[in-house]
C-alpha cells in the first residue's frame, strides 16, 4: 500500500547553499573526461560498488551518447589558445576592411581613425620587439655601458643642448625679441627656487635639466610643430564634442532654460560626466597603461623612482587627491623629497574632471591640454630642484610598484562609481565658489571704504595683486600693458583658487572676442591672445593655499603615522607647484607664434557689418592709426590694402 501522506519540503542547508547546488550531470561529465569514477574511487570494485549504492549502474549506451560530448569537451579545452586566435583574428580582418573601407571613401574622414590606428600598431610592435629582441639589445649594448664612455656621452649630450639653445634663442628672438624675457623669466625662476633649496649640494641636475628638458621638447611639438599643434588642436575639439553630449543629460534633469542661462547647471554637470568616464576608462585599464608609458619616459630620462614618478603621471588625468591612491600602499614608506613631489605634481597640474569645466567656458582647449602634459616633467624636475634626495629610497625599480584597477566588479559598475564619486567634488566647487566670491566682495568693498578715506578711489583686491605680482607677470613674457590684468589673475588663483581665475579669465576673452573697445576709462577690457595663452599655462594648476587642507586631509587618510610628515613640507611643496606652473608659461612664451589667416581688412570693412567682433575691431584700429599716420609729415605709410600713390 502506497504512502499518500504529503511529505515536508526538504530542507538545504545553508552551507549547500553557499557552496552552490550539485550538478550531478557536470560533474559526472567531469569525472569521465579525467578518466576517474564519479565517487572519486580508484578501483572498479570500489566504483561498482559506489554505483550500487548511489543507484542504478549506467547503461554502456549512456556512456557511448556522452562520448561525443566529452571529445568535444577535451577538444575545445585543448586547442582554447588557437580558438582566441581565430578570434582576434577576425576582428582585426573586420577592423581592417573597415578602415579600408572609410579611406578609400574618404581619407581626410578617416584620417583620425588612420593615426590612431598607427599610434596603436607603434605600441604594439614596440611591446613585441621589446619582448623578442629586448635580451639580445641589453647585450650588445652592454659592452658600451664603460663609466668613461657614458661620462663622454653626458658630456656631449649636454654641450649639445647648450649649443642647440643658444642657437635657437640667436636665430628666433630675433624676429620676436619678447621671447627673450620668457627665457629670463625661467633662468629667475629656477635661481629663486635653488636659492630656497633644502639641500643645495645634494641637487641631481640631472633630474633638473631631463625635466626642464622634456619640458621644452614637449611644448616644442605641441606649440611650433604644425603636426603637434594639428593634433592637439584636433583632440580639444574632440573633447569639447564629447563634454557637449553632458546637455542631454542635464537638460533631461534641469530642463533646457536652466542649463542654457544658468552656471551651476550648465557647468558641473560636465565634471560629472568626465568623472563617469575617467571611471571607466580606468576600470578597463587604458588610464593605466597611459600613466605607465609616461611614467617610464620621465623615470629612464631623469633617474626618479617609481612611486613618484607614477604619481606625478597620474596627476596629469586626475586630481591632487586621487593621484596618490594609484601608490597608497608605498606612502608610509617613502622618502621626505619623495613625497615632496607627490604634493607638488598635485599642485602643478589640474584634474581631467575640471579640465571639461574650463574647456566649457571657453578657454582654449589646446593650451590647457598642452599646459597639463607639460607640467609633470617641470614638477618633477623643480621638485627634485627644492628638495632633493638624501635618503636611500626603496622603490628605485618598478619591480613590486603595480597600479590597481579600482574595486568595480564590471563596467556598469565603474560608471556609476565614477559619477556618485563627482558629486563631492560638484558640490565641493559650488561651496568653494559660492564662499570666495562673497569673501572677495566683502574684502573689496572694506577696501574700497580704507582707501576712500584717505582719498585713493577703486581700492581692491584685484587691484593690489595687479601691482605686487605685475613684474611675475611680465617675467613671464606678457606685454607691460596686459600685466596689470594677468597680475590680478594670478592673485586670485594663488589667494582663491583656480576656478576663479579661468573664470576671469573667460570673461576677458569673451569680451575680445565680441569687439569690446580695449579700454574704458583706465579699466582695460581685455588681453592680447599671446597673453591669453600664457595666463592659460599660469593658470593650469592647483597651487592656491585654499589647497592646503584637501593636500593634506587627503594624503593624512592614506598614512595617517606620517601626518607630521606632510605638514612640514606641504607649504615648501605649494610654493614649488605654483612655480612649476610659471616656468610653463615661461616656455610657453618662448614658443608662442601667432597663427591663423592674416585678416584682409579691406575686405571686411568693405561689406555690410551687422556685429561687432575682434576681426573688426582690429581692421578699425588699423585704418585708424594708418589715417593719423598720413596726416604726419614725417611718417610715409598707408592704410594696409590701398594704393600709396593716392595719399
Amino acid at each position: 500500500m502506497e504512502d499518500n501522506t504529503p511529505r515536508g519540503r526538504e530542507s538545504i542547508s545553508l552551507t549547500s547553499v553557499a557552496n552552490g547546488l550539485d550538478n550531478r550531470g557536470a560533474d559526472l561529465l567531469e569525472s569521465l573526461e579525467e578518466g576517474r569514477d564519479p565517487a572519486g574511487n580508484s578501483s572498479p570494485s570500489e566504483v561498482g560498488d559506489s554505483w550500487s549504492k548511489a543507484g542504478p549502474e549506467p547503461s554502456s549506451g549512456w556512456r557511448r551518447r556522452l562520448q561525443p560530448a566529452l571529445r568535444v569537451r577535451h577538444f575545445c579545452r585543448e586547442h582554447a589558445q588557437l580558438f582566441r586566435w581565430i578570434c582576434i583574428g577576425l576582428l582585426c580582418t573586420a577592423y581592417t576592411a573597415f578602415l579600408l573601407a572609410a579611406c578609400i571613401l574618404n581619407f581626410q574622414r578617416a584620417l583620425a581613425l588612420f593615426v590612431l590606428t598607427c599610434v596603436v600598431l607603434v605600441f604594439l610592435a614596440h611591446s613585441l620587439l621589446k619582448r623578442l629582441l629586448g635580451p639580445k639589445l641589453l647585450r650588445c649594448v652592454k659592452p658600451l655601458g664603460h663609466p668613461c664612455l657614458k661620462l663622454w656621452f653626458k658630456r656631449g649630450l649636454a654641450l649639445a643642448a647648450f649649443l642647440g639653445l643658444v642657437l635657437w634663442l640667436a636665430l628666433d628672438t630675433s624676429q620676436r625679441p619678447e621671447q627673450l624675457v620668457s627665457f629670463g623669466g625661467i633662468c629667475v625662476f629656477v635661481g629663486f627656487l635653488f636659492a630656497v633649496s633644502k639641500h643645495h649640494r645634494a641637487v641631481s641636475w640631472r633630474a633638473v635639466f631631463w625635466g626642464l628638458g622634456l619640458q621644452f621638447v614637449l611644448g616644442l611639438v605641441v606649440i611650433r610643430t604644425e603636426p603637434g599643434f594639428i593634433a592637439f588642436q584636433w583632440l580639444g575639439d574632440q573633447i569639447q564634442i564629447f563634454l557637449s553630449y553632458t546637455e542631454s543629460g542635464s537638460s533631461f534633469v534641469f530642463g533646457e532654460a536652466l542649463v542654457k542661462d544658468v552656471f551651476a547647471f550648465q557647468v558641473l554637470p560636465i565634471i560629472v560626466f568626465f568623472s563617469c568616464a575617467m571611471s571607466v576608462l580606468y576600470y578597463v585599464g587604458l588610464m593605466q597603461w597611459v600613466i605607465m608609458k609616461i611614467s617610464w619616459l620621465m623615470q629612464i630620462t631623469m633617474g626618479t623612482t617609481a612611486t613618484e614618478t607614477l604619481s606625478v603621471a597620474g596627476n596629469i588625468f586626475v586630481s591632487q587627491t586621487e593621484a596618490p591612491l594609484l601608490i597608497r600602499p608605498y606612502l608610509a614608506d617613502m622618502t621626505l623629497s619623495e613625497i615632496h613631489v607627490v604634493m607638488t605634481g598635485g599642485y602643478a597640474t589640474i584634474a581631467g574632471s575640471l579640465l571639461g569645466a574650463y574647456i566649457s567656458f571657453g578657454i582654449d582647449a589646446a593650451s590647457l591640454i598642452a599646459a597639463s602634459v607639460m607640467a609633470a616633467p617641470c614638477a618633477l624636475a623643480l621638485s627634485k630642484l627644492v628638495y632633493p634626495e638624501v635618503e636611500e629610497s626603496k622603490f628605485r625599480s618598478e619591480e613590486g610598484v603595480k597600479l590597481t584597477y579600482g574595486d568595480a566588479q564590471n563596467l556598469l559598475e565603474a560608471a556609476s562609481s565614477g559619477a556618485a564619486l563627482s558629486v563631492k567634488v560638484v558640490t565641493n566647487i559650488a561651496a568653494n565658489l559660492i564662499a570666495f566670491l562673497a569673501v572677495l566682495d566683502f574684502i573689496n568693498a572694506a577696501l574700497s571704504w580704507l582707501g576712500n578715506m584717505v582719498d585713493i578711489q577703486g581700492l581692491s583686491f584685484q587691484l593690489i595683486c595687479s601691482y605686487i605680482l605685475r613684474p611675475v607677470a611680465f617675467l613671464m613674457g606678457v606685454a607691460w600693458e596686459d600685466c596689470s590684468v594677468v597680475a590680478e589673475l594670478l592673485g586670485m588663483k594663488l589667494f582663491l583658487n583656480e576656478f576663479v581665475a579661468y573664470q576671469g579669465l573667460s570673461e576677458y576673452k569673451q569680451r575680445r572676442l565680441a569687439g569690446t573697445e580695449e579700454w574704458v576709462g583706465s579699466k582695460k577690457q581685455w588681453i592680447s591672445v599671446r597673453a591669453e595663452i600664457l595666463t592659460t599655462f599660469a593658470l593650469c594648476g592647483f597651487a592656491n593655499f585654499s589647497s592646503i587642507g584637501i593636500m593634506l586631509g587627503g594624503l593624512t587618510s592614506m598614512a595617517p603615522q606620517r601626518k607630521s610628515d606632510f605638514s612640514q613640507i606641504v607649504l615648501r611643496a605649494l610654493c614649488t607647484g605654483a612655480c612649476v606652473s610659471l616656468v610653463n608659461a615661461c616656455v610657453a612664451g618662448i614658443l608662442y607664434m601667432p597663427r591663423g589667416p592674416a585678416v584682409d581688412c579691406v575686405s571686411l570693412l568693405n561689406t555690410t557689418l551687422n556685429s561687432s567682433s575682434f576681426e573688426v575691431y582690429q581692421c578699425c584700429h588699423q585704418a585708424f592709426q594708418s589715417l593719423q599716420d598720413l596726416r604726419s609729415p614725417t611718417r610715409d605709410q598707408t592704410w594696409p590694402g590701398s594704393d600709396s600713390t593716392k595719399s
